[in-house]
């Protein structure tokens, strides 16, 4: 659950994630192991798995934990993916507003011209040189 709360809130450091998965192989190895034992069982197995029914569990425990590893990096993931598109569609949006604006802003101004018969200054030119007779 605290893992699944840590990704929810954008949570996606791979040190923290390591972290809580090694939390979780510890808490779900005491609840497996039997309650007379003061030995903790393996969150791991050290070598492939035997014929054991121990060994079983404990190659279990680790697919589980592998499983459950990827899911929260899937998880990660999509989270990521989704605040890239959010940003995206934001800029998008923000874009778009101004440009509309922009063309609300240039719509006004040629209506007011139109409507004040408004014109351009007629262009100001330097004065006419006069041609250099020959000498």
């Amino acid at each position: 659950a605290l893992r699944l709360s840590y990704l929810r809130a954008g949570g996606h450091h791979p040190a923290i994630l390591a972290q809580l998965l090694q939390l979780q192989a510890e808490a779900t190895a005491l609840e497996t192991r039997p309650r007379k034992s003061r030995r903790p069982a393996p969150a791991v197995p050290a070598e492939p798995p035997g014929t054991g029914a121990q060994d079983l569990d404990a190659a279990m425990l680790a697919l589980e934990l592998g499983n459950r590893r990827l899911e929260d990096e899937l998880l990660a993931l999509k989270v990521r993916r989704e605040r890239r598109a959010d940003a995206g569609s934001q800029a998008a949006q923000r874009q778009a507003e101004e440009l509309a604006q922009l063309q609300a802003e240039v719509g006004m101004l040629r209506c007011h011209a139109e409507r004040t018969g408004a014109r351009l200054p007629p262009a100001i030119l330097p004065p006419p040189v006069a041609p250099q007779f020959p000498l």
